[in-house]
């Protein structure tokens, strides 16, 4: 697994030091755009409309637009200036409840692991956390910028998960219509809530799958061995209904069967042959 940060996990007079390697990976299938005449790769140039020419990349500068058309202009020294002496560790600041951080804030999490002569030191602030039931809330900074994230236990190793800061969460009194939402229909409450018992399971992550892009990824190796490509069958129209009590009540008939049935045939695949060029994760 590729490190790609370096540093060390402070809180009062102890330093842990650490490396970071990214925990997830997007695996969606990326596609290059082309001339559909010769097949060509597109470029995209980087052109000053004003001097009718290409512009290489030293001839470009930062600037923020603070009215229609109207710049002021950043150097990157300026950036340098503010961010100071970057330092490379992961700050706690307090150690909290997990429970009291909404999903919302999370963003993008990283595996921890310890870095040379730092493998007792790491042990006990795991093990630390685990028994007083605590999270580890820090700032770092990370790809030149500055991030607030949780430090906890996961599996066998800790986890650093950046998260947003508060003002970067939209607030929901933002959304419109939620001032006008009818008041529960007490018969309606009970058989939604005998809905979403009857659906109710254990959290299997493998049994989720991304059917789009294995699709695609079927696609695209049915044209690279030049097999003919065959079309699925457009699903069955859901009925509207308009009543939602029935809509539930129909629910609770229908669902669980189907939901069997469908875990079984799931089962019952072999597993597919992936494309081979993925794209690894990255900070």
């Amino acid at each position: 697994m590729h490190t790609m940060w370096k540093g060390s996990i402070s809180f009062g007079l102890v330093h842990i030091p650490i490396k970071l390697y990214a925990a997830t990976e997007t695996k969606d299938v990326h596609f290059r755009s082309l001339h559909d005449e010769c097949q060509s790769p597109i470029r995209y140039q980087k052109y000053c409309p004003t001097c009718e020419r290409e512009v290489e990349n030293s001839e470009i500068i930062k600037g923020y637009e603070y009215e229609p058309g109207q710049f002021v202009k950043i150097s990157e020294d300026e950036i340098k200036e503010i961010k100071g002496d970057v330092g490379r560790s992961v700050e706690i600041l307090d150690f909290i409840d997990l429970s009291e951080i909404d999903p919302i804030y999370y963003n993008k999490s990283y595996f921890i692991g310890p870095n040379e002569n730092g493998e007792k030191a790491y042990g006990l602030l795991k093990q630390a956390m685990e028994e007083t039931h605590k999270i580890g809330l820090a700032k770092l900074t990370l790809h030149s910028k500055s991030h607030l994230a949780v430090v906890r236990g996961y599996q066998n190793g800790l986890l650093l998960e950046t998260i947003f800061y508060p003002d970067e969460v939209r607030q929901i009194e933002h959304v419109p219509g939620l001032n006008q939402i009818a008041e529960v229909n007490q018969k309606e409450l009970e058989t939604a809530k005998n809905l979403i018992n009857q659906l109710t399971a254990e959290f299997e992550p493998e049994k989720y799958t991304d059917d789009y892009r294995e699709a695609v990824e079927d696609l695209i190796q049915a044209k690279i061995a030049g097999n003919d490509i065959t079309h699925t069958e457009k699903a069955p129209e859901r009925k509207n209904v308009v009543d939602l009590l029935s809509a539930l009540e129909a629910s609770i008939q229908t669902t669980k069967p189907i939901q069997k049935q469908a875990t079984t045939e799931k089962q019952k695949k072999t597993p597919k042959t992936s494309l081979k060029k993925k794209k690894t994760g990255s900070g």
